[in-house]
């Protein structure tokens, strides 16, 4: 039997032809956070109980781990034996299959390999945190065998956003085990940037250039014989490049619908569109378009 697919979720499992290495660990990706280019890295993490996704936001990479422990603890055994470098490596999560009364207060016995649990996600900076609601992760359909907690979440050590998960033993319907809930901050990535610029080739940056070219020419260099008067030298020239930036650059607002090779041209054309809408002036505008990109990237090739 397969993994079940939906086409608003991204599957990430772990390949394999041996019936004996068939993976038992699975995660989904809603396609609406496709835009964090989500990954499965297998070249780092091979083992058919584990995941290692991974995801960029805000210019940088995180990680998540999918763990299942089956009864011989394969997986944390394989963990313990290799060496991941894994820098950000915000949760390690599943079914660890490990009674222990460091998170279970019914269960009386400390187990040795809850040590090496801890020691693995001590690793990975991770700390084991209590959920906010302290119930029963694992629900036994066998009668005269006890409920208990071996589903776990392991959370990026330190952090003040990533600090707290629940449990919803509601939501399991016919399933045995509960699911974990846990909110990852994320960084806005459509942020509106204002700045100062220069637009390429335009008359403001050939006056600004100039303007350079004269302030170096008509720098005083001719007694630079202590540091002092090389600060006062480079200071006064700093001043003239800001107030020529000042002068020949304007504010203009960075979006997410903002393209590198956008001039004034287009700018034009699309204004005079906008108060004609006429087919005429549309098939201008967007000829301009084709003509700038093509040229643009043609100078970046």
């Amino acid at each position: 039997m397969g993994a079940v697919n939906h086409h608003n979720w991204l599957t990430f499992v772990r390949e394999s032809n041996s019936a004996n290495d068939f993976p038992r660990i699975i995660i989904y990706i809603n396609i609406r956070l496709f835009s964090f280019h989500f990954s499965l890295h297998k070249d780092i993490i091979n083992h058919r109980d584990i995941l290692l996704v991974s995801f960029f936001n805000n210019n940088n990479i995180f990680w998540i781990m999918n763990v299942y422990s089956d009864s011989s603890h394969s997986a944390l055994k394989y963990l313990k034996d290799t060496e991941a470098n894994i820098c950000n490596l915000l949760i390690m999560t599943e079914d660890f299959n490990i009674c222990d009364s460091l998170w279970d207060s019914s269960f009386l016995h400390h187990l040795s390999i809850s040590n090496d649990l801890i020691i693995i996600a001590d690793s990975f900076n991770l700390d084991l945190l209590t959920p906010s609601n302290q119930v029963l992760t694992r629900y036994s359909d066998i009668p005269g065998k006890s409920n208990s907690i071996i589903d776990l979440m392991f959370l990026h050590s330190g952090s003040s956003e990533l600090n707290d998960y629940l449990i919803y033993p509601e939501w399991r319907l016919t399933s045995n085990y509960a699911p974990l809930s846990v909110t990852i901050p994320i960084v806005e990535k459509n942020i509106n940037l204002f700045k100062f610029s220069i637009a390429k080739n335009s008359k403001e940056e050939i006056v600004f250039i100039k303007d350079v070219i004269i302030s170096i020419k008509s720098l005083d260099i001719s007694n630079l014989s202590n540091i002092n008067r090389l600060e006062n030298v480079v200071n006064t020239f700093a001043s003239h490049i800001e107030r020529m930036w000042e002068k020949n650059s304007k504010l203009v607002n960075i979006t997410r619908y903002s393209k590198s090779w956008w001039n004034k041209d287009c700018n034009q054309c699309l204004r005079n569109y906008r108060m004609s809408r006429n087919l005429e002036d549309w098939n201008i505008f967007w000829k301009t378009v084709k003509i700038t990109k093509y040229t643009f990237f043609d100078s970046k090739i």
